[in-house]
């Protein structure tokens, strides 16, 4: 039979029994099957009644992550310009929100697929546009997926793991930033964290119909943020087809199925776009004939990945973009996502998952097939190795803050991982990993903090110490010595428990709530103890994308964070612009521009050239004929970009036309007669 990490006396009640099937195992002979009994125990822990503790404890992590998500929201303004301006725009405007336009006048689309906007765009329609109707459902995005992320792990390793999994993903910093911002981000990792528990639910009783619904939920993520979408599929789908109980060849078509729902979501989408005439609805920004399919697979696809393709900001070194800048996530390689950029915001428990899902696929060697423990760990470990590879290599745009898609994964190996060695911790393997992996974390979280050494120094120390201490409790079985009584054992359990998880959790928490507590706007969000406020601003050079911007003016330098345009719009501009009567107020290279310029006015204005100016909308001809019908009030020169497409066709002919006049901080000509 096979030699099972067995519970040692003090494990957590409801703990699962470490006989039933799909808990970690030191084996070195055969495995016989488990007797019904011990899958009954199983059956009832997952899903039977459940200790009184659970459901309060539960309700508890939900209740403490809404407060820390919606916390002095108000204070994150409108965030990303950008895209609060579509969303603005989806409020005024039924085109606007189904396809994602810029403005309410439909002359471009952000670049990117439009759900992210829908939800905070119809939460503007009933309760009315404001910084907080944008704010909220993004904060509760993140309430969902802790949640959800609970139920997941829950199924798997048992409540406390579910919990542990749960917490760790509300306090993950990029988490903490991303569900309190307004990037696509907080719902493309809402639709990840559904589709793996759709999928754990597939894998439990090969399931096709819980496996189909899981693709429908990725092709929503497509719609959210195009090809990154994808890029759990392959965890989600080798779980599936190592673990399902069921034939191979059902297998198989089960995940055809699945991609039978991705295609059905995504294509829908796909073919209403592309086939809807061009003059009924707005011009694809991001790419050069107007095709989402283009924008899919170049700019915000493979352009992406190798740094090429056109109108992709930056290049391979140096400049935005480059592999040298900080800001758009440092030198491409292995220790990308240890390093200045990235590692505050996600890596805190990074090493702890790596060394436990190590752990775990070593301890399951030898259980069956359909062992859930194993399962989960290719699921999650596949989302987080590919995606992390991914992010670490690719050469194109990368920004910080796409880490929040590896919070989740993450989050779960350290629940799932810890639950069960914390079982089978009478065995010396399973209680030298538990030590080691606390030991790790905590000092790798005194390297993280010491990043911004005047920031609470003490804590750094404070985390060693812990961490030390709990490791020793761990390797000498303090909990177990047979010389204490019964409850002072009980006690020591507890105690150990205690110095674990702060060992493991101290400076991510830190981390988190300082970020929590500083408003960040801009288009390159960062997170910590230092407000961030990174974007393009009025009149800036460069050419950034509209995840990242060059470090320019912020709603924090002028006019509060992330404030209706004050930024980038005097008073007299703003004026202006709304008396004009036009269909569109102005028109001005560049999005971020255009975007804060409706965000003060409450008018319509183009973005010439989409996001950085060089996209060939609108044509010199396209222009003129809207001069001709009078639909464009004024010409705001300066901007950003003006490489490619009519952009400097555009400007040197209203130049040699129309009259300049200067308003407030800006040369302005009056289009028309």
């Amino acid at each position: 039979m096979t030699a099972t990490i067995t519970p040692a006396s003090g494990a957590p009640a409801g703990s699962p029994p470490a006989s039933a099937p799909g808990h970690i195992t030191t084996a070195t002979l055969p495995a016989a099957p488990l007797p019904p009994a011990a899958q009954d125990r199983r059956a009832r822990l997952l899903f039977g009644p459940q200790p009184r503790w659970v459901r309060p404890s539960a309700a508890l992590l939900l209740v403490l992550t809404a407060v820390l998500y919606l916390w002095n929201l108000e204070a994150t303004g409108y965030a990303n310009s950008f895209y609060a301006a579509a969303i603005q725009a989806g409020t005024k405007d039924w085109t606007a929100l189904l396809f994602g336009s810029l403005d309410a006048g439909n002359a471009i689309t952000v670049d990117k697929p439009p759900a992210a906007l829908w939800i905070p765009a119809l939460a503007g329609r009933i309760f009315g546009f404001s910084a907080l109707s944008m704010l909220i459902p993004q904060a509760l995005m993140g309430v969902a997926a802790v949640g959800l992320l609970y139920l997941t792990v829950k199924r798997v390793s048992g409540p406390a793991a579910g919990l542990l999994a749960g917490g760790a993903l509300a306090l993950t910093p990029v988490a903490a930033l991303m569900f309190r911002f307004n990037n696509p981000d907080a719902m493309l990792t809402l639709c990840l964290v559904l589709a793996a528990y759709l999928t754990t639910r597939a894998v439990e009783k090969a399931g096709w119909k819980w496996l189909a619904a899981a693709g429908a939920v990725i092709g929503l993520a497509f719609l959210t943020k195009m090809l990154q979408g994808f890029l759990i599929v392959p965890g989600l789908a080798l779980a599936y087809l190592w673990a399902a109980p069921t034939t191979l060849g059902r297998r198989l078509l089960h995940l055809i199925a699945a991609a039978a729902g991705i295609a059905v979501v995504a294509g829908s989408y796909l073919a209403l776009f592309q086939l809807t005439p061009a003059s009924a609805r707005p011009y694809m920004a991001g790419s050069e004939t107007n095709s989402f399919l283009e924008l899919t697979f170049g700019y915000n696809g493979l352009g992406r990945i190798t740094g090429s393709g056109a109108g992709m900001p930056g290049g391979n070194a140096g400049g935005p973009g480059g592999n040298g800048n900080v800001g758009f996530g440092g030198a491409a390689g292995i220790t990308r996502m240890f390093g200045t950029s990235f590692g505050g915001e996600v890596s805190w428990l990074l090493p702890a998952a790596l060394i436990l899902l190590a752990a775990g696929l070593w301890f399951t060697r030898r259980e069956a097939r359909t062992s859930a423990t194993r399962a989960a760990l290719l699921l999650w470990g596949g989302w987080l190795l590919i995606t992390a590879g991914i992010f670490s290599f690719m050469s194109g745009t990368v920004h910080p803050y796409y880490a929040v898609a590896l919070a989740p994964a993450i989050a779960a190996l350290a629940g799932i991982g810890s639950a069960e060695l914390w079982r089978g911790r009478a065995h010396w393997p399973a209680r030298m990993v538990l030590a080691v992996t606390v030991l790790a974390t905590s000092v790798w979280s005194a390297v993280l903090l010491g990043r911004d050494p005047a920031w609470l120094p003490g804590l750094r120390v404070t985390a060693v110490v812990v961490g030390v201490l709990a490791a020793a409790a761990l390797l000498l079985r303090v909990d177990s010595m047979a010389a204490l009584p019964v409850r002072l054992r009980k006690a020591a359990t507890a105690g150990v428990v205690i110095l674990s998880l702060l060992a493991g959790g101290l400076g991510t928490t830190a981390w988190t709530l300082a970020t929590a507590a500083q408003p960040h706007s801009g288009s390159i969000p960062t997170s910590g103890p230092t407000a961030s406020a990174m974007g393009g601003g009025f009149g800036a050079a460069g050419r950034p994308d509209s995840d990242g911007g060059i470090a320019g003016s912020s709603g924090a330098a002028a006019g509060g964070p992330g404030g209706p345009g004050a930024e980038t719009a005097s008073a007299e501009l703003t004026a202006l612009l709304k008396s004009s009567g036009a269909k569109w107020s102005g028109i001005v290279s560049g999005a971020t521009q255009a975007a804060s310029l409706e965000l003060a006015t409450g008018t319509n204005v183009i973005a010439l050239g989409g996001w950085n100016g060089g996209d060939p909308y609108p044509t010199l001809a396209q222009f003129q004929a809207m001069v001709e019908r009078g639909e464009i009030g004024y010409f705001i020169a300066g901007g950003m970009g003006g490489g490619r497409g009519g952009n400097s066709e555009v400007a040197a002919w209203v130049a040699a036309n129309y009259q300049a006049q200067t308003v407030g901080n800006a040369t302005v000509y009056k289009l028309g007669a």
